[in-house]
Protein backbone atom coordinates (compact mmCIF):
# COMPACT_ATOMS: atom_id res chain seq x y z
CA UNK A 1 0.00 0.00 0.00
CA UNK A 2 2.86 2.37 0.88
CA UNK A 3 4.58 1.65 -2.43
CA UNK A 4 1.40 2.46 -4.35
CA UNK A 5 1.01 5.73 -2.43
CA UNK A 6 4.65 6.63 -3.15
CA UNK A 7 4.09 6.05 -6.89
CA UNK A 8 1.08 8.36 -6.77
CA UNK A 9 3.23 11.06 -5.18
CA UNK A 10 5.91 10.64 -7.82
CA UNK A 11 3.30 10.97 -10.58
CA UNK A 12 2.07 14.36 -9.36
CA UNK A 13 3.17 17.10 -11.70
CA UNK A 14 2.05 20.70 -11.95
CA UNK A 15 2.48 21.88 -15.53
CA UNK A 16 3.94 25.37 -15.84
CA UNK A 17 2.25 27.98 -18.07
CA UNK A 18 -0.24 25.33 -19.14
CA UNK A 19 -3.06 27.57 -20.38
CA UNK A 20 -0.74 30.10 -22.01
CA UNK A 21 1.22 27.44 -23.88
CA UNK A 22 -1.78 25.53 -25.20
CA UNK A 23 -3.70 28.69 -26.12
CA UNK A 24 -0.71 30.00 -28.06
CA UNK A 25 -0.14 26.66 -29.75
CA UNK A 26 -3.69 25.95 -30.88
CA UNK A 27 -4.97 26.96 -34.32
CA UNK A 28 -7.36 24.19 -35.43
CA UNK A 29 -9.59 21.75 -33.58
CA UNK A 30 -9.07 19.18 -36.35
CA UNK A 31 -5.31 19.72 -36.60
CA UNK A 32 -2.27 17.57 -35.90
CA UNK A 33 -0.25 18.43 -32.78
CA UNK A 34 2.96 17.17 -31.18
CA UNK A 35 3.74 17.17 -27.46
CA UNK A 36 7.51 16.73 -27.68
CA UNK A 37 7.88 16.22 -23.90
CA UNK A 38 4.90 14.23 -22.57
CA UNK A 39 5.99 14.00 -18.90
CA UNK A 40 2.75 13.13 -17.11
CA UNK A 41 0.50 14.43 -19.84
CA UNK A 42 -0.79 17.74 -18.49
CA UNK A 43 -0.17 19.56 -21.77
CA UNK A 44 -1.32 16.55 -23.78
CA UNK A 45 -4.62 16.44 -21.91
CA UNK A 46 -5.17 20.16 -22.40
CA UNK A 47 -4.56 19.76 -26.14
CA UNK A 48 -6.89 16.76 -26.35
CA UNK A 49 -9.58 18.76 -24.52
CA UNK A 50 -9.48 21.29 -27.36
CA UNK A 51 -9.21 18.79 -30.21
CA UNK A 52 -12.22 17.70 -32.24
CA UNK A 53 -12.94 14.08 -33.17
CA UNK A 54 -10.73 14.29 -36.27
CA UNK A 55 -7.77 15.92 -34.52
CA UNK A 56 -4.58 14.08 -33.68
CA UNK A 57 -1.89 14.31 -30.99
CA UNK A 58 1.50 12.60 -31.17
CA UNK A 59 3.63 12.66 -28.01
CA UNK A 60 7.29 11.88 -27.35
CA UNK A 61 9.19 11.05 -24.17
CA UNK A 62 12.53 9.45 -23.32
CA UNK A 63 11.39 8.25 -19.90
CA UNK A 64 10.01 4.66 -19.72
CA UNK A 65 7.93 5.69 -16.69
CA UNK A 66 6.28 8.45 -18.73
CA UNK A 67 5.54 5.99 -21.52
CA UNK A 68 3.94 3.56 -19.06
CA UNK A 69 1.85 6.39 -17.60
CA UNK A 70 0.65 7.42 -21.06
CA UNK A 71 -0.29 3.88 -21.98
CA UNK A 72 -2.26 3.49 -18.76
CA UNK A 73 -4.07 6.84 -18.77
CA UNK A 74 -4.29 7.91 -22.43
CA UNK A 75 -4.50 4.74 -24.53
CA UNK A 76 -8.31 4.89 -24.57
CA UNK A 77 -8.20 8.01 -26.75
CA UNK A 78 -7.78 7.05 -30.40
CA UNK A 79 -6.61 10.58 -31.25
CA UNK A 80 -3.50 10.05 -29.11
CA UNK A 81 -0.29 8.11 -29.67
CA UNK A 82 3.07 8.17 -27.90
CA UNK A 83 6.60 7.34 -29.02
CA UNK A 84 9.37 6.24 -26.68
CA UNK A 85 12.29 8.35 -27.80
CA UNK A 86 13.86 11.78 -27.93
CA UNK A 87 12.32 14.66 -29.84
CA UNK A 88 15.72 14.84 -31.53
CA UNK A 89 14.44 11.93 -33.66
CA UNK A 90 11.10 13.62 -34.31
CA UNK A 91 11.52 13.87 -38.07
CA UNK A 92 11.89 10.17 -38.80
CA UNK A 93 8.85 9.27 -36.67
CA UNK A 94 6.64 11.96 -38.20
CA UNK A 95 7.69 10.87 -41.69
CA UNK A 96 6.76 7.29 -40.81
CA UNK A 97 3.31 8.51 -39.77
CA UNK A 98 2.97 10.63 -42.92
CA UNK A 99 2.50 13.89 -41.04
CA UNK A 100 5.89 15.59 -41.42
CA UNK A 101 5.31 19.08 -42.80
CA UNK A 102 1.61 18.82 -41.90
CA UNK A 103 1.72 19.53 -38.15
CA UNK A 104 -0.30 22.46 -36.78
CA UNK A 105 1.56 22.88 -33.51
CA UNK A 106 4.57 21.52 -31.61
CA UNK A 107 5.11 22.06 -27.88
CA UNK A 108 8.37 21.63 -25.95
CA UNK A 109 8.28 21.71 -22.13
CA UNK A 110 11.99 21.38 -21.37
CA UNK A 111 13.91 20.25 -18.32
CA UNK A 112 13.12 17.66 -15.67
CA UNK A 113 9.58 16.81 -14.60
CA UNK A 114 8.42 16.81 -10.99
CA UNK A 115 8.09 12.99 -10.86
CA UNK A 116 11.70 12.67 -11.98
CA UNK A 117 12.92 15.19 -9.40
CA UNK A 118 10.82 13.80 -6.58
CA UNK A 119 11.85 10.15 -7.03
CA UNK A 120 15.18 9.67 -5.18
CA UNK A 121 15.96 6.59 -7.26
CA UNK A 122 16.22 8.69 -10.41
CA UNK A 123 19.14 10.64 -8.97
CA UNK A 124 18.18 14.08 -10.28
CA UNK A 125 17.90 15.84 -6.92
CA UNK A 126 20.66 16.64 -4.43
CA UNK A 127 17.97 17.10 -1.76
CA UNK A 128 17.25 13.37 -1.43
CA UNK A 129 19.55 10.38 -0.96
CA UNK A 130 19.42 8.17 -4.03
CA UNK A 131 21.36 6.33 -6.68
CA UNK A 132 23.41 8.64 -8.88
CA UNK A 133 21.62 8.01 -12.18
CA UNK A 134 20.24 11.21 -13.82
CA UNK A 135 19.27 9.49 -17.10
CA UNK A 136 15.95 10.54 -18.56
CA UNK A 137 15.88 7.27 -20.47
CA UNK A 138 16.83 4.63 -17.91
CA UNK A 139 16.78 1.92 -20.58
CA UNK A 140 19.99 3.07 -22.24
CA UNK A 141 23.12 5.15 -21.96
CA UNK A 142 25.65 5.75 -19.18
CA UNK A 143 24.37 6.86 -15.81
CA UNK A 144 25.92 9.70 -13.80
CA UNK A 145 27.66 7.34 -11.39
CA UNK A 146 29.68 5.66 -14.15
CA UNK A 147 30.18 8.94 -16.02
CA UNK A 148 31.67 10.63 -12.95
CA UNK A 149 33.91 7.60 -12.36
CA UNK A 150 35.64 7.96 -15.73
CA UNK A 151 35.41 11.62 -16.84
CA UNK A 152 38.68 13.56 -16.79
CA UNK A 153 39.12 16.45 -14.39
CA UNK A 154 39.52 18.93 -17.25
CA UNK A 155 36.40 17.77 -19.08
CA UNK A 156 34.38 17.79 -15.87
CA UNK A 157 35.46 21.33 -15.06
CA UNK A 158 34.58 22.47 -18.58
CA UNK A 159 31.12 20.90 -18.36
CA UNK A 160 30.40 22.43 -14.95
CA UNK A 161 31.37 25.83 -16.35
CA UNK A 162 29.61 25.48 -19.73
CA UNK A 163 26.35 23.81 -18.68
CA UNK A 164 26.10 24.97 -15.07
CA UNK A 165 27.73 28.38 -15.33
CA UNK A 166 29.53 27.35 -12.15
CA UNK A 167 32.32 29.80 -11.27
CA UNK A 168 33.98 27.27 -8.94
CA UNK A 169 34.02 24.59 -11.64
CA UNK A 170 37.74 23.80 -11.33
CA UNK A 171 37.65 23.50 -7.56
CA UNK A 172 34.60 21.26 -7.69
CA UNK A 173 36.06 19.06 -10.45
CA UNK A 174 39.28 18.67 -8.49
CA UNK A 175 37.38 17.73 -5.34
CA UNK A 176 35.29 15.14 -7.18
CA UNK A 177 38.34 13.50 -8.77
CA UNK A 178 40.15 13.43 -5.42
CA UNK A 179 37.10 11.94 -3.67
CA UNK A 180 36.59 9.20 -6.27
CA UNK A 181 40.19 8.08 -5.75
CA UNK A 182 39.28 7.29 -2.15
CA UNK A 183 36.00 5.48 -2.88
CA UNK A 184 33.37 5.36 -5.64
CA UNK A 185 30.80 8.17 -5.72
CA UNK A 186 27.51 6.30 -5.94
CA UNK A 187 24.80 8.49 -4.39
CA UNK A 188 23.38 11.97 -4.81
CA UNK A 189 24.13 12.82 -1.17
CA UNK A 190 27.80 11.90 -1.60
CA UNK A 191 28.16 14.11 -4.66
CA UNK A 192 26.25 17.01 -3.09
CA UNK A 193 28.47 16.94 0.00
CA UNK A 194 31.67 16.90 -2.08
CA UNK A 195 30.46 19.93 -4.02
CA UNK A 196 29.30 21.74 -0.90
CA UNK A 197 32.68 21.43 0.85
CA UNK A 198 34.62 22.31 -2.30
CA UNK A 199 33.12 25.81 -2.41
CA UNK A 200 34.42 28.54 -0.06
CA UNK A 201 32.00 28.94 2.81
CA UNK A 202 32.42 32.70 2.83
CA UNK A 203 30.73 32.96 -0.54
CA UNK A 204 27.00 33.65 -0.50
CA UNK A 205 25.01 31.35 -2.76
CA UNK A 206 21.48 32.18 -3.83
CA UNK A 207 20.83 28.45 -4.27
CA UNK A 208 22.10 25.18 -2.81
CA UNK A 209 25.82 24.90 -3.67
CA UNK A 210 25.19 21.75 -5.72
CA UNK A 211 22.41 23.21 -7.89
CA UNK A 212 24.52 24.33 -10.83
CA UNK A 213 26.75 21.25 -10.82
CA UNK A 214 23.81 18.83 -10.76
CA UNK A 215 22.24 20.76 -13.63
CA UNK A 216 25.44 20.60 -15.66
CA UNK A 217 25.99 16.87 -15.13
CA UNK A 218 22.36 16.12 -15.98
CA UNK A 219 22.56 18.16 -19.19
CA UNK A 220 25.75 16.36 -20.21
CA UNK A 221 24.41 12.89 -19.41
CA UNK A 222 21.24 13.43 -21.44
CA UNK A 223 22.74 15.59 -24.22
CA UNK A 224 19.90 18.02 -23.58
CA UNK A 225 21.19 21.06 -25.45
CA UNK A 226 22.29 19.08 -28.49
CA UNK A 227 18.87 17.39 -28.58
CA UNK A 228 17.15 20.77 -28.27
CA UNK A 229 18.98 22.20 -31.28
CA UNK A 230 18.13 19.13 -33.36
CA UNK A 231 14.54 19.09 -32.14
CA UNK A 232 13.90 22.75 -32.95
CA UNK A 233 15.22 22.39 -36.50
CA UNK A 234 13.09 19.32 -37.12
CA UNK A 235 10.05 20.96 -35.56
CA UNK A 236 10.30 23.94 -37.92
CA UNK A 237 10.40 21.66 -40.95
CA UNK A 238 7.63 19.50 -39.52
CA UNK A 239 5.15 22.38 -39.18
CA UNK A 240 2.66 23.44 -41.82
CA UNK A 241 2.69 27.11 -42.87
CA UNK A 242 0.78 28.92 -40.12
CA UNK A 243 1.69 26.23 -37.60
CA UNK A 244 2.86 27.20 -34.13
CA UNK A 245 5.99 26.42 -32.13
CA UNK A 246 5.76 26.83 -28.34
CA UNK A 247 8.76 26.28 -26.06
CA UNK A 248 8.89 26.46 -22.27
CA UNK A 249 12.45 26.63 -20.93
CA UNK A 250 13.71 26.71 -17.36
CA UNK A 251 17.26 28.04 -17.49
CA UNK A 252 19.24 30.56 -19.47
CA UNK A 253 21.12 28.04 -21.62
CA UNK A 254 17.89 26.54 -22.98
CA UNK A 255 16.21 29.88 -23.45
CA UNK A 256 19.23 31.30 -25.26
CA UNK A 257 19.10 28.48 -27.81
CA UNK A 258 15.35 28.96 -28.33
CA UNK A 259 15.64 32.75 -28.57
CA UNK A 260 18.51 32.57 -31.07
CA UNK A 261 16.72 29.90 -33.13
CA UNK A 262 13.58 32.00 -33.48
CA UNK A 263 15.60 35.12 -34.22
CA UNK A 264 17.71 33.35 -36.85
CA UNK A 265 14.63 32.25 -38.78
CA UNK A 266 12.84 35.53 -38.22
CA UNK A 267 15.57 38.03 -39.14
CA UNK A 268 18.38 36.01 -40.67
CA UNK A 269 21.99 35.73 -39.61
CA UNK A 270 23.96 38.81 -38.54
CA UNK A 271 26.46 39.76 -41.24
CA UNK A 272 29.66 41.73 -40.63
CA UNK A 273 29.52 45.36 -41.71
CA UNK A 274 31.09 46.19 -45.04
CA UNK A 275 30.21 42.96 -46.86
CA UNK A 276 29.24 43.62 -50.50
CA UNK A 277 25.73 42.14 -50.11
CA UNK A 278 23.06 43.77 -52.25
CA UNK A 279 19.44 43.57 -51.16
CA UNK A 280 18.03 41.10 -48.68
CA UNK A 281 17.78 37.59 -50.03
CA UNK A 282 16.78 36.16 -46.67
CA UNK A 283 13.21 34.85 -46.47
CA UNK A 284 11.85 34.67 -42.94
CA UNK A 285 10.39 31.33 -41.88
CA UNK A 286 9.23 32.26 -38.37
CA UNK A 287 7.45 35.13 -36.68
CA UNK A 288 7.50 35.68 -32.92
CA UNK A 289 4.04 35.98 -31.40
CA UNK A 290 4.14 38.50 -28.60
CA UNK A 291 6.77 38.86 -25.92
CA UNK A 292 8.20 35.99 -23.84
CA UNK A 293 5.70 34.91 -21.20
CA UNK A 294 6.63 34.28 -17.56
CA UNK A 295 4.50 32.80 -14.78
CA UNK A 296 2.54 35.15 -12.60
CA UNK A 297 3.03 35.49 -8.86
CA UNK A 298 0.08 33.21 -8.07
CA UNK A 299 1.50 30.38 -10.20
CA UNK A 300 4.95 30.75 -8.64
CA UNK A 301 3.44 30.65 -5.15
CA UNK A 302 1.59 27.44 -5.98
CA UNK A 303 4.54 25.88 -7.81
CA UNK A 304 7.97 27.35 -6.87
CA UNK A 305 9.60 25.40 -9.74
CA UNK A 306 7.78 27.72 -12.14
CA UNK A 307 9.79 30.78 -11.11
CA UNK A 308 12.45 30.41 -13.81
CA UNK A 309 10.12 29.37 -16.66
CA UNK A 310 9.93 31.33 -19.93
CA UNK A 311 7.49 30.59 -22.75
CA UNK A 312 8.25 31.66 -26.32
CA UNK A 313 5.75 31.19 -29.14
CA UNK A 314 6.40 31.57 -32.85
CA UNK A 315 4.44 30.97 -36.06
CA UNK A 316 5.83 29.37 -39.19
CA UNK A 317 5.54 31.64 -42.23
CA UNK A 318 6.74 29.36 -45.00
Amino acid sequence: MAACRMNEIFHQHIAVLLNEAVAGLFTSSDGIYVDATFGRGSHSQAILDRLGPHGRLIAFDKDPEAIAYAQKHFSHDKRFSIIHGSFAQMQIHLIQQNVFGKVNGILFDLGVSSPQLDNPERGFSFAKEGKLDMRMDTSQGMDAMNWIAQVSETELANILWKYGEEKFSRRIAGAIVKAREQKPITTTAQLADIIKFAIPRSKNYDKHPATRSFQAIRIAINQELEDLELGLAQALDGLIAGGRLAVISFHSLEDRIVKQFIRQHEKGADLPRGLPVKGNRFQARLKSLGKPIKPGLNEVNINPRARSAILRIAEKLS
